[in-house]
This record gives structure tokens, C-alpha cells and sequence, in this order.
């Protein structure tokens, strides 16, 4: 039989059709753990797993027990579940909801969100942080009964499934809200979404005073794997995968000019994300990840040609990133995709 880990993988990550009938079916049959216990949920289009991480960290220095939910991750999937600010036993967590799960036909998604609503319950958490996948609406999570919300920004992505506007993208994120829930907004653009509950202006600190119903003092610092990640004093990772990524992830770096290697989505702006990574670098090593929405590598060069004074294509990522690193520093983006499939290989032993 295949381990935990290997049988979510071999799941399918996409719903024939969007809807919530399934998981909420799924979470019956595991009497409802997202019901014994409050709930931060955290929606946005950038973001998302650091403002998450923030929340927990400030909760957890106020004495709770805490939940987080995180996705997607870069090393591996145990990093998509924590419990008291660790990691918790992915394999474990899964199997305690496989059977119901196959019962049901849960896609990857559905099956990794019960096992973490589950493990909540069982580990007795004060409060569970969860992070949203896909837009909110028709999204595994949206099964909360969360008192806060939190939308990290609004940007337009996934515009097939979401909306073509950012108004008809926030309308589906902030779906999740309940009446009389206490919403934590970026800026006042999309108050008028929200108009059955409270409202403030903020971010993850904010998010955290509001469940305490008390201000917080001071700053915590959370690093996540693939979000800044330095590696050494001449290469970063970073899993920006849009351009408000890139806008908020370039004017960060701690060099001027990069070699970049990169791979994007095709459903992406992917001229857009390479005139901005134009902006900090003269070389462009286009690559592919895993993901079969990627372009190849061949493709993203041809879309590159112009805008970077050297561009070459090398379709496997560690051999992309061996090229890239004769000619430091290195900025590896475009993807958390990338950043996986080349975590993976490093855990593997393969340079």
C-alpha cells in the first residue's frame, strides 16, 4: 500500500466541478472537526501563507494553542499542517481521514484540508489559522464558521474560474465571510463586498488583535520556505508566481542585478512577469517545472527574447539552476512549483 504522502500525491488536484457538496459530505462523516474550535481564515491572492504564519506566531506568543493550514508547500507536505508552531505528522493526520476519504472521492486538496481540520481537533487547538486554495467561494476551507477573515490583497489570477475583473475576484475570496464576522481588509476598495460584517483595515497583526479582541504590541518574525529565502550569500528563492508577487518581491532583494532562473504558468501574465524580472536582471534561464500548466522551457525563452541581453532555455530545472549558478547571484521565481521540484531533488541528493 502506498504511504500517505504517495497516495495524496496520485490524487487528483483539480474537481471535475467546483462545489462544496463533497467536502462538506467528508467532514460529516468525521463529525464536523471544524466545529470545535474558532477559526482564522485567511484569503488573498498574495501572501496568503505569510500572513498566516504571522497570525499563528502572534497567537501563539499570547498563550494560544494554535492550528495553521498552509498551502502549497516547497519541501514537503508536512509543511502544510502545524500544530503548537511545528510541524504535525502529515502521514498520520492523513490516514485518519483516508477511509472516509476514498468513500467520498475527495480530490488532493479536499483530503489534505479534512486531515488538517481533523488534526485540529484531535491536538485540542485554542484556534485554527486557515489559509484558503482557490478563490473562497467554492474552496475546500470555505466549511468555517469564521468570527475573523482576513484578504491579503486582491490581484487577477485564475480569471477562468474567478472572475475577469479584480471586483468579481474579491467578490468570490470574500464569499467566505458570514454575517456579523469581523473582516480584515487591506484597504477600503472592497468594503461594499462585505457590507453583513465588521470591518478593519490591516493586515495579519490586525487579523490576530481582532480574535483576541485586544491591540498587539510589537513585530514577529516567521520564515517560509521559497518566500525570501536566502540560500547562501548569492542566491534567493522566492515562489512569486504573479505579477503583484513580483511587484512586492523585487524592490526586496538584496542584490541589483541576477541571473534569473524561472519557470511560469501558462495561465499567467507571463509577459508582464518577465518585463519585471527584466528590471533586476541581464540573464534568463527559462526552465519548467513539473506542473503541467507550465510552459516549457523553449516556449517561456522564445516569450523572454528582447527583454534580457542573454536568454537560454534548459527544460530540467536542477540542470537550469547549475547553469544559472556560473554567474551569481541567482534568482530563482516565477513558480512555488520550481522551488518544490528543486527542494526535492536536494532532498533526494541530486545537485
Amino acid at each position: 500500500m502506498p504511504s500517505a504522502a504517495e497516495w495524496v500525491e496520485s490524487l487528483s488536484p483539480w474537481p471535475a466541478e467546483f462545489g462544496l457538496d463533497r467536502m462538506r459530505a467528508l467532514l460529516r462523516d468525521l463529525d464536523d472537526p471544524q466545529r470545535s474550535y474558532p477559526s482564522i481564515h485567511v484569503v488573498g491572492t498574495n501572501g496568503k501563507s505569510t500572513a498566516a504564519r504571522t497570525i499563528e506566531a502572534y497567537l501563539s506568543r499570547e498563550g494560544l494553542h494554535v492550528g495553521t493550514y498552509l498551502s502549497p508547500h516547497v519541501r514537503g507536505w508536512g509543511e502544510r499542517i502545524r500544530v503548537g508552531g511545528e510541524e504535525a505528522d502529515f502521514d498520520q493526520a492523513v490516514e485518519r481521514v483516508r477511509g472516509d476519504a476514498e468513500r467520498a472521492g475527495a480530490t488532493q486538496f479536499e483530503v489534505v484540508t479534512a486531515a488538517a481540520l481533523r488534526a485540529f481537533s484531535e491536538s485540542g487547538v485554542d484556534v485554527a489559522v486557515v489559509e484558503a486554495g482557490l478563490g473562497g467561494r467554492h474552496d475546500a476551507t470555505n466549511v468555517l464558521d469564521a468570527p475573523v477573515v482576513l484578504l491579503t490583497n486582491v490581484g487577477l489570477e485564475h480569471a477562468d474560474v474567478l472572475g475577469d475583473t479584480r471586483e468579481a475576484i474579491a467578490s468570490e475570496k470574500l464569499a467566505v465571510v458570514r454575517a456579523g464576522a469581523l473582516v480584515v481588509l487591506p484597504d477600503d476598495e472592497f468594503e461594499q463586498l462585505v457590507a453583513d460584517a465588521r470591518v478593519v483595515l490591516g493586515g495579519a497583526r490586525e487579523a490576530a488583535a481582532a480574535f483576541l479582541g485586544r491591540d498587539l504590541e510589537g513585530e514577529v518574525e516567521v520564515a517560509l520556505p521559497g518566500r525570501l529565502e536566502r540560500r547562501g550569500d548569492d542566491e534567493v528563492w522566492d515562489g512569486a508566481h504573479n505579477v503583484d508577487g513580483l511587484e512586492w518581491v523585487l524592490p526586496r532583494l538584496p542584490h541589483a542585478r541576477y541571473t534569473v532562473v524561472a519557470s511560469i504558468l501558462r495561465d499567467k501574465d507571463v509577459d508582464g512577469m518577465l518585463d519585471q524580472l527584466a528590471a533586476v536582471a541581464d540573464r534568463l534561464v527559462a526552465t519548467r517545472s513539473s506542473n503541467p500548466r507550465a510552459l516549457t522551457a523553449r516556449e517561456l525563452a522564445e516569450r523572454a527574447r528582447g527583454r534580457f541581453a542573454s536568454v537560454e532555455a534548459v527544460e530540467e530545472p536542477e540542470a537550469a539552476l547549475a547553469v544559472a549558478r556560473k554567474d551569481p547571484p541567482v534568482l530563482v521565481t516565477g513558480s512555488l512549483y520550481l522551488l518544490a521540484d528543486l527542494a526535492a531533488r536536494e532532498e533526494q541528493g541530486i545537485k
